[in-house]
């Protein structure tokens, strides 16, 4: 069933048109940025998305103003699925922290829009980054009325006060690090990490159902161990009646 058009579908629409990524370098740091965000924050109240809309007011009339964060961080609000990021069904709370990948079709003129957009509507802190040429640049503040101080990769290393996560230019570009000092990893490292946490719990378990099988069968030895010192137990019972049917004392007997 086709769902019909609502004037919030028509004033606030669910994409803006344009790929998530244009190139795989360009995808693979998004996907990589969002996997780890939302690990570094699974203990907290935080939404972490990427390339979602957020739309920060309300408008009477199209087009609202909205960017989509390749990756955006909204501490405060809960996780969860949504079709976009409308700020005034969030309790007014905008993103503190946005991450932009930069591409080659990227320009200049649209990134500063980005950050006019982003200093307007109150982020406070937004990360640029261009995986191809290692370009990076930062710009942060403690409150949205603050002007921003700008971080450049002279800065670096540098942690994040507002997600504690550092950042490191190295020769083959940026890393970044959590606050254990581990790096952020691709996602097929948590795949394959579960998958072998996965086999540990299974070799685990399987040590675990051999050493209950050998405590079994140590139960069932000494058990019939048991059984038989009943049985001759028994057995010299039934002789010692005997012997004492026949009038012998079997403790006198050598």
């Amino acid at each position: 069933m086709v769902r019909s058009l609502t004037i919030q579908d028509v004033l606030y629409p669910d994409s803006d048109g344009k790929p998530m990524a244009e190139n795989t370098l360009q995808y693979r740091w998004i996907v990589r940025l969002v996997t780890n965000l939302k690990h570094l924050l699974k203990d907290e109240v935080a939404f972490v998305a990427g390339d979602l809309l957020w739309y920060p007011v309300q408008v009477d009339a199209p087009p609202a103003p909205a960017q989509a964060p390749d990756a955006m961080v909204a501490l405060g609000r809960p996780a969860g699925d949504r079709r976009s990021y409308k700020q005034w069904e969030e309790e007014g709370i905008a993103p503190q922290v946005v991450f932009e990948i930069l591409s080659h079709s990227n320009t200049a003129k649209e990134m500063l829009e980005k950050q006019d957009f982003y200093e307007q509507y109150g982020v406070l802190e937004m990360f640029f980054y261009d995986p191809e040429s290692y370009d990076f640049w930062g710009l942060v503040r403690s409150t949205p009325t603050q002007p921003f101080t700008r971080i450049t990769p002279l800065n670096l290393p540098w942690i994040s006060p507002i997600l504690n996560i550092r950042f490191e230019l190295f020769d083959d570009g940026l890393a970044i690090f959590y606050p254990n000092g581990e790096e952020f990893k691709e996602p097929s490292e948590y795949i394959e990490e579960r998958d072998r946490a996965q086999q540990e719990r299974e070799m685990a378990q399987q040590e675990r159902d051999r050493a209950q099988q050998e405590r079994e069968m140590a139960q069932r030895e000494r058990d019939r161990a048991q059984q038989e010192r009943e049985m001759a137990q028994q057995e010299r019972d039934r002789a010692f009646a005997k012997l004492r049917e026949l009038g012998i004392n079997p403790t006198e007997l050598s």
